[in-house]
């Protein structure tokens, strides 16, 4: 299988370079086709907010996946409540079941933590992997990036 080429492992404040990077990418590139370039501009504006990164890798179940050591091609970050903060994978990247092999490590991780249920703010982009996962949509929305308004779902999934 494809994605037994990458590995995980937990992120380090060293890492956050990389992971501002991956994520202003993916944004830009990936979430494009489905929101303005207004909106992904905006949206990739939080990646710049002082002490977030520092405060998701200290907070949060935060995992790296690389296709070799120093070579980061996705990320996720689920709190201990089952809330799943994030999950990008690499443009270059996807599609070769990165996305699956951190949400089951996220998955994973809130189970041993005893919650029931994971639950997770879901772009456009991303809502038809959470669906093939077995995740159901709760609401629509409209989220406040920095400026902006950005439409996305609510989901969850029982887990246990």
């Amino acid at each position: 299988m494809e994605r037994e080429r990458f590995s995980l492992r937990h992120a380090t404040p060293e890492d956050i370079p990389v992971l501002k990077t991956l994520f202003t990418d993916t944004v830009l590139r990936t979430n494009r086709k489905d929101y303005t370039q207004e909106e992904v501009e905006d949206w990739t504006a939080c990646a710049d907010k002082p002490g977030h990164w520092k405060e998701l890798i200290a907070t949060h179940h935060f995992t790296l996946a690389e296709e070799y050591p120093g070579h980061t091609v996705g990320f996720a970050a689920v709190r201990p409540d089952g809330y799943l903060h994030s999950m990008f994978v690499h443009h270059d990247f996807q599609r070769q079941g990165i996305a699956s092999l951190l949400l089951e490590d996220m998955e994973k991780y809130a189970r041993l933590q005893g919650v029931s249920y994971i639950t997770s703010e879901v772009s456009l982009t991303a809502r038809p992997f959470f669906e093939s996962k077995g995740y159901t949509i709760v609401e629509k929305q409209q989220r406040k990036a920095m400026l902006r308004l950005l439409t996305n779902f609510k989901m969850k999934k029982p887990i246990v």
